[in-house]
Protein backbone atom coordinates (compact mmCIF):
# COMPACT_ATOMS: atom_id res chain seq x y z
CA UNK A 1 0.00 0.00 0.00
CA UNK A 2 2.86 2.36 0.85
CA UNK A 3 4.32 1.80 -2.65
CA UNK A 4 0.93 2.51 -4.20
CA UNK A 5 0.49 5.78 -2.30
CA UNK A 6 4.08 6.83 -3.00
CA UNK A 7 3.69 5.97 -6.68
CA UNK A 8 0.50 8.01 -6.93
CA UNK A 9 2.21 10.95 -5.28
CA UNK A 10 5.18 10.73 -7.61
CA UNK A 11 2.90 10.50 -10.63
CA UNK A 12 0.94 13.54 -9.47
CA UNK A 13 4.17 15.48 -8.92
CA UNK A 14 5.40 14.48 -12.35
CA UNK A 15 2.09 15.52 -13.89
CA UNK A 16 2.32 18.93 -12.17
CA UNK A 17 5.90 19.40 -13.38
CA UNK A 18 4.96 18.60 -16.96
CA UNK A 19 2.01 20.94 -17.06
CA UNK A 20 3.92 23.69 -15.27
CA UNK A 21 7.10 23.59 -17.34
CA UNK A 22 6.01 22.41 -20.78
CA UNK A 23 3.04 22.34 -23.10
CA UNK A 24 0.08 20.31 -21.77
CA UNK A 25 0.10 16.60 -22.58
CA UNK A 26 -2.68 15.98 -25.08
CA UNK A 27 -3.92 13.22 -27.36
CA UNK A 28 -2.74 13.81 -30.90
CA UNK A 29 0.38 15.61 -29.69
CA UNK A 30 2.54 13.57 -27.33
CA UNK A 31 0.46 10.39 -27.62
CA UNK A 32 -2.14 8.68 -29.79
CA UNK A 33 -5.34 7.13 -28.47
CA UNK A 34 -5.94 3.83 -30.23
CA UNK A 35 -9.27 3.52 -32.01
CA UNK A 36 -9.50 -0.13 -30.98
CA UNK A 37 -8.17 -0.68 -27.44
CA UNK A 38 -6.27 -3.92 -26.87
CA UNK A 39 -7.18 -6.06 -23.81
CA UNK A 40 -4.55 -6.05 -21.06
CA UNK A 41 -2.85 -9.19 -19.81
CA UNK A 42 -3.66 -8.64 -16.15
CA UNK A 43 -7.10 -7.08 -15.57
CA UNK A 44 -7.29 -4.88 -12.50
CA UNK A 45 -3.83 -3.41 -13.04
CA UNK A 46 -2.67 -0.56 -15.26
CA UNK A 47 -0.56 -2.13 -17.99
CA UNK A 48 2.50 -0.37 -19.40
CA UNK A 49 4.26 -2.01 -22.34
CA UNK A 50 7.54 -1.19 -24.02
CA UNK A 51 8.00 -2.65 -27.49
CA UNK A 52 11.66 -2.91 -28.42
CA UNK A 53 14.35 -4.65 -30.48
CA UNK A 54 17.76 -5.67 -29.15
CA UNK A 55 19.38 -4.32 -32.32
CA UNK A 56 17.83 -0.85 -31.92
CA UNK A 57 20.30 1.79 -30.74
CA UNK A 58 17.54 4.00 -29.35
CA UNK A 59 16.17 1.05 -27.36
CA UNK A 60 19.64 0.41 -25.97
CA UNK A 61 20.04 4.05 -24.87
CA UNK A 62 16.51 4.14 -23.45
CA UNK A 63 17.46 1.38 -21.00
CA UNK A 64 19.43 3.78 -18.79
CA UNK A 65 16.36 5.99 -18.46
CA UNK A 66 13.53 3.48 -18.25
CA UNK A 67 15.06 0.92 -15.89
CA UNK A 68 15.22 3.20 -12.80
CA UNK A 69 11.65 4.30 -13.60
CA UNK A 70 10.44 0.69 -13.74
CA UNK A 71 11.94 -0.05 -10.34
CA UNK A 72 9.81 2.70 -8.77
CA UNK A 73 6.47 1.75 -10.33
CA UNK A 74 3.68 1.25 -7.79
CA UNK A 75 1.96 -2.07 -7.22
CA UNK A 76 -1.07 -1.26 -9.36
CA UNK A 77 1.09 -0.98 -12.51
CA UNK A 78 2.05 -4.05 -14.52
CA UNK A 79 5.08 -3.35 -16.73
CA UNK A 80 5.89 -5.68 -19.63
CA UNK A 81 8.41 -5.74 -22.47
CA UNK A 82 7.33 -7.15 -25.82
CA UNK A 83 9.75 -7.66 -28.72
CA UNK A 84 8.73 -6.02 -31.99
CA UNK A 85 8.57 -8.48 -34.89
CA UNK A 86 9.27 -6.91 -38.28
CA UNK A 87 10.98 -9.93 -39.84
CA UNK A 88 14.60 -11.05 -40.15
CA UNK A 89 16.78 -10.31 -37.13
CA UNK A 90 13.86 -8.64 -35.37
CA UNK A 91 12.11 -12.01 -35.19
CA UNK A 92 15.29 -13.92 -34.28
CA UNK A 93 16.09 -11.57 -31.40
CA UNK A 94 12.44 -11.42 -30.39
CA UNK A 95 12.31 -15.20 -30.08
CA UNK A 96 15.46 -15.05 -27.93
CA UNK A 97 13.78 -12.59 -25.56
CA UNK A 98 10.61 -14.69 -25.34
CA UNK A 99 12.70 -17.79 -24.68
CA UNK A 100 14.51 -16.08 -21.81
CA UNK A 101 11.19 -14.87 -20.42
CA UNK A 102 9.93 -18.46 -20.45
CA UNK A 103 13.10 -19.52 -18.64
CA UNK A 104 12.62 -16.73 -16.09
CA UNK A 105 16.09 -15.32 -16.77
CA UNK A 106 17.30 -12.44 -14.62
CA UNK A 107 17.11 -8.88 -15.96
CA UNK A 108 20.91 -8.80 -15.95
CA UNK A 109 20.81 -11.22 -18.90
CA UNK A 110 18.58 -8.80 -20.83
CA UNK A 111 21.09 -6.01 -20.15
CA UNK A 112 24.02 -8.24 -21.15
CA UNK A 113 22.43 -8.94 -24.54
CA UNK A 114 22.08 -5.22 -25.26
CA UNK A 115 25.70 -4.74 -24.26
CA UNK A 116 26.89 -7.66 -26.39
CA UNK A 117 25.23 -6.27 -29.50
CA UNK A 118 25.93 -2.55 -29.08
CA UNK A 119 29.27 -2.55 -27.27
CA UNK A 120 30.92 -5.86 -28.13
CA UNK A 121 29.64 -5.97 -31.71
CA UNK A 122 28.11 -9.45 -31.47
CA UNK A 123 25.35 -10.34 -33.93
CA UNK A 124 23.64 -13.15 -31.98
CA UNK A 125 22.13 -14.14 -35.32
CA UNK A 126 21.56 -17.86 -34.70
CA UNK A 127 20.22 -19.91 -31.78
CA UNK A 128 23.63 -21.55 -31.40
CA UNK A 129 25.44 -18.20 -31.23
CA UNK A 130 22.90 -16.98 -28.71
CA UNK A 131 23.27 -20.12 -26.60
CA UNK A 132 27.06 -19.84 -26.54
CA UNK A 133 26.89 -16.22 -25.38
CA UNK A 134 24.09 -16.82 -22.88
CA UNK A 135 26.08 -19.65 -21.33
CA UNK A 136 28.56 -16.97 -20.21
CA UNK A 137 25.63 -15.32 -18.39
CA UNK A 138 24.63 -18.43 -16.48
CA UNK A 139 21.94 -19.63 -18.91
CA UNK A 140 22.01 -23.37 -19.56
CA UNK A 141 22.87 -23.86 -23.24
CA UNK A 142 20.90 -27.04 -23.87
CA UNK A 143 17.87 -25.79 -22.00
CA UNK A 144 17.94 -22.54 -23.97
CA UNK A 145 18.03 -24.34 -27.33
CA UNK A 146 15.26 -26.71 -26.28
CA UNK A 147 13.06 -23.85 -25.09
CA UNK A 148 13.87 -21.65 -28.11
CA UNK A 149 12.48 -24.30 -30.44
CA UNK A 150 9.51 -25.22 -28.26
CA UNK A 151 5.90 -25.04 -29.34
CA UNK A 152 5.09 -22.74 -26.40
CA UNK A 153 7.72 -20.15 -27.39
CA UNK A 154 6.65 -20.20 -31.04
CA UNK A 155 3.10 -19.57 -29.87
CA UNK A 156 4.26 -16.54 -27.87
CA UNK A 157 6.16 -15.27 -30.91
CA UNK A 158 2.94 -15.31 -32.95
CA UNK A 159 1.11 -13.56 -30.11
CA UNK A 160 3.77 -10.82 -30.01
CA UNK A 161 3.43 -10.29 -33.76
CA UNK A 162 -0.33 -9.89 -33.44
CA UNK A 163 0.01 -7.45 -30.55
CA UNK A 164 2.40 -5.23 -32.51
CA UNK A 165 -0.15 -5.13 -35.33
CA UNK A 166 -2.97 -4.35 -32.92
CA UNK A 167 -0.95 -1.50 -31.41
CA UNK A 168 -0.25 -0.24 -34.97
CA UNK A 169 3.43 0.34 -34.31
CA UNK A 170 5.87 1.30 -37.06
CA UNK A 171 9.10 1.55 -35.05
CA UNK A 172 10.69 1.19 -31.63
CA UNK A 173 11.03 1.96 -28.82
CA UNK A 174 7.34 2.62 -28.37
CA UNK A 175 5.18 2.47 -25.24
CA UNK A 176 1.56 1.47 -24.72
CA UNK A 177 -0.48 2.32 -21.63
CA UNK A 178 -3.44 0.11 -20.73
CA UNK A 179 -3.90 -1.01 -24.32
CA UNK A 180 -5.32 2.44 -25.15
CA UNK A 181 -2.50 4.93 -25.66
CA UNK A 182 0.63 4.77 -27.84
CA UNK A 183 3.64 7.11 -27.76
CA UNK A 184 7.37 7.09 -28.41
CA UNK A 185 10.50 9.09 -27.67
CA UNK A 186 10.04 11.26 -30.76
CA UNK A 187 6.39 12.18 -30.15
CA UNK A 188 7.07 12.80 -26.45
CA UNK A 189 10.12 14.99 -26.96
CA UNK A 190 12.82 12.71 -25.53
CA UNK A 191 13.40 9.75 -23.18
CA UNK A 192 12.61 11.64 -19.96
CA UNK A 193 9.55 13.23 -21.53
CA UNK A 194 8.31 9.82 -22.69
CA UNK A 195 8.22 8.66 -19.10
CA UNK A 196 6.42 11.85 -18.09
CA UNK A 197 3.78 10.98 -20.68
CA UNK A 198 3.65 7.46 -19.22
CA UNK A 199 3.15 8.86 -15.71
CA UNK A 200 0.43 11.17 -17.00
CA UNK A 201 -1.44 8.33 -18.69
CA UNK A 202 -1.04 6.01 -15.70
CA UNK A 203 -2.60 8.69 -13.52
CA UNK A 204 -5.34 9.23 -16.10
CA UNK A 205 -6.19 5.52 -16.07
CA UNK A 206 -6.00 5.33 -12.29
CA UNK A 207 -8.51 8.15 -12.06
CA UNK A 208 -10.85 6.35 -14.47
CA UNK A 209 -11.00 3.18 -12.37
Amino acid sequence: MRNLILGAALAAASLFAVTANAEPIEAGKQYVELSNPVPVSEPGKIEVIELFWYGCGHCYKFEETINPWIEKLPEDVNFRRIPAMFGGMWNVHGQMFITLEAMKAEHSVHAAIFNAIHVQGKKLATPEEMADFLATQGVDKDEFLKTYNSFAVKGQVEKAKKLAMAYQITGVPVMIVNGKYRFDIGSSGGPDQALQVADFLIQKERGAQ
